[in-house]
């Protein structure tokens, strides 16, 4: 069952397609679908968003998206929650293709073996159903591209001890796996 779209203006429908030339994408989101992503992917700020390409008919009933998306978006920082300007400009390729391929062996015994759902290897393919939802593939995309933990120039995570009260805390070289061989060897040289 296909979802309804967000903004239906953005959907191609398929069956309206022409299946011998190409269709030529040029989405620049307005102010209030820009909105509408900071809010979505929780951004301080986000502009300059355009997602441009086409859309090749391939075989009979598939089709190629090969789109440059360019973005400037503003995150806080995850250590000082200070504003981080990051522009992205990437190419975007995704295949619709009416009949998904099938999972070879390997897939089905990894299946097997842990219990859980094997992935196809080529993350383009997306399953072709009616309508082709350009919001989607431009808020997906612009989702992946961002940086996951966005950090200001020049911050950095400081350390924090905790201890028992009386009792010295470990600091890095305590913690270092050979710190212990090292008060050994002390110990042992009657250094100590």
């Amino acid at each position: 069952m296909e979802e309804t779209p967000r903004y239906p203006d953005l959907v191609l429908d398929v069956s309206a397609l022409t299946k011998r030339k190409r269709t030529q994408i040029d989405l620049c989101p307005d102010s209030a679908q820009t909105r509408a992503l900071m809010q979505d992917l929780k951004l301080n700020g986000l502009r300059k968003v355009s997602l441009k390409g086409q859309l090749t008919p391939t075989g009979k009933h598939d089709f190629l998206l090969v789109t440059e998306l360019g973005a400037t978006a503003v995150q806080p920082c995850t250590i000082t929650l200070e504003p981080v300007t990051t522009r992205i400009e990437t190419e975007i390729t995704r295949r619709f293709v009416a009949d998904m391929p099938e999972r070879g062996a390997e897939a089905d015994a990894e299946e097997d073996e842990f219990g859980g759902t094997a992935m196809l290897e080529d993350d383009s393919i997306e399953p072709l159903g009616r309508a082709i939802d350009l919001w989607r593939v431009l808020s997906e995309a612009l989702a992946l591209e961002l940086p996951d933990y966005p950090r200001a120039e020049g911050a950095e995570l400081g350390t924090v001890n905790i201890t028992e009260p009386g009792k010295t805390a470990l600091d890095e070289e305590a913690i270092k796996p050979f710190a212990g061989l090292a008060a050994l060897k002390d110990k042992l040289e009657g250094k100590e």
